[in-house]
């Protein structure tokens, strides 16, 4: 093996008599360092993107959401909470309360999702360190309710926080019934604004939070909430929890994770990461055509010695080795060299944001990067692994053809 490497590092970088295999050579290099470097960098940017979208759910969804499997709400069962507050690894639960329901704001109307929540939200959910304008208060020192509605919200009706004028929230009657007055069908509360939260378009433009009684009396429902939502401790095993609490709560009610209360979400950005990585490989296989060719050629011209190794006594094994090692250091020079672009790249990214996304919508106004282990593990084993098809192929059914001729 010594023997048939060493001669195929000097084939490969020994000067040919015919310039063309070195331009080929060089290529082959080039477009597996390239096709390397996109795949470095893209899956990279696609856990930067994950991770980016994660931080923003995990700012709205809770470690468990419970819900009824069956209506928009259930009453609390005061036994099954004390069973949940004694779960090892449950921190805090909090009640919520949510319905659709028109807002006036001076003469500005607006549909989103008022969010009734007790004062344990703040804590199972960390929305109050998103806090655009104001303070994610619930109620005054006196019990006067307030509102913290999305950035997205407010803008649509150009609130702003000055506890003078009100907020007005219109919710269906649960039994309206036709009538002259339209006002009569609705329940009508007003309410002043605390404050105002930024985190996504889609949250910002939908969620109003206000205290769960002020809701619960707005909706006419004294003791109903739509769903408990749960933090976990810093030591919690989340399996182990979300067994417990599924036990606790048994048939008739939900009980998911993070994970599974944005399932669709998750599963589209594993297939979208699954589709590039192979579009990419494609890319990849093709840019391993060059490999074949240079190697062609190579066999091509070093006929002659490859007549001379056999007449030393070197068997066809050692032949074929040779130019497979030689195909093969192709693909370990480009890939190697597209894992150290594509780390310097992605570094300078994460470090300077060299790359800026024109959202406003969005935490960050750069492309987030974060690379990890697994990757730099996985693109090079690939990336070998095709080489190696690349040089065996070739090597096999050239090799072959002229070894036989000569016998």
């Amino acid at each position: 093996m010594k023997l048939s490497f060493y001669i195929a590092k000097r084939y490969l970088f020994a000067k040919k008599s015919r310039n063309a295999i070195n331009v080929i050579s060089a290529v082959s290099v080039a477009g597996v360092a390239v096709g390397t470097m996109a795949l470095i960098i893209i899956l990279s940017v696609f856990n930067g993107l994950e991770k980016m979208v994660s931080a923003i759910f995990n700012t709205f969804d809770p470690d468990i959401k419970i819900t009824a499997i069956r209506g928009k709400t259930f009453e609390i069962d005061s036994s099954k909470l004390q069973q949940l507050a004694n779960v090892r690894g449950v921190l805090c639960y909090s009640l919520v309360i949510e319905e659709n329901a028109l807002l006036k704001y001076g003469d500005r109307q607006y549909i989103a999702a008022i969010k009734g929540v007790d004062d344990n939200y703040a804590q199972v959910s960390g929305i109050d360190s998103t806090m655009w304008e104001g303070e994610f208060i619930l109620r005054s020192e006196k019990g006067r309710p307030y509102a913290i509605p999305g950035v997205g919200v407010a803008q649509s009706l150009g609130l702003r926080i000055n506890f003078i004028s009100l907020l007005n929230i219109y919710v269906p009657r649960k039994n309206g019934s036709a009538n002259i007055n339209a006002e009569n069908a609705f329940s009508k509360k007003y309410i002043s604004p605390s404050g105002i939260y930024q985190v996504e378009k889609e949250y910002d433009s939908k969620y109003v939070y206000v205290p769960i009684e002020f809701a619960r009396e707005l909706l006419d429902n004294a003791n109903g909430v739509s769903a408990l939502e749960v933090k976990f401790t810093g030591n919690a095993e989340p399996a182990f929890v979300h067994k417990k609490i599924s036990a606790i709560y048994g048939d008739g009610f939900l009980v998911r994770n993070r994970y599974e209360q944005q399932e669709i979400f998750y599963k589209v950005m594993k297939s979208e990461r699954l589709a590039i990585f192979f579009i990419l490989t494609l890319i990849l296989v093709i840019a391993s055509f060059n490999v074949i060719g240079s190697l062609t050629m190579l066999i091509i011209e070093k006929q002659r010695d490859i007549g001379i190794l056999r007449s030393l006594g070197a068997d066809n094994n050692l032949i074929r080795k040779i130019f497979i090692f030689e195909g093969w250091l192709i693909s370990i020079i480009g890939a190697s060299a597209g894992i150290v672009l594509g780390f310097v790249i992605c570094w300078l990214q994460e470090t300077f944001g060299l790359v800026r996304l024109n959202s406003e919508s969005l935490m960050m106004d750069a492309y987030p990067v974060v690379m990890k282990l697994k990757d730099f593990i996985v693109v090079p084993a690939t990336v070998l692994l095709i080489g190696y098809w690349a040089a065996w192929y070739p090597v096999r059914f050239l090799t072959k053809r002229l070894l036989n001729r000569d016998v």
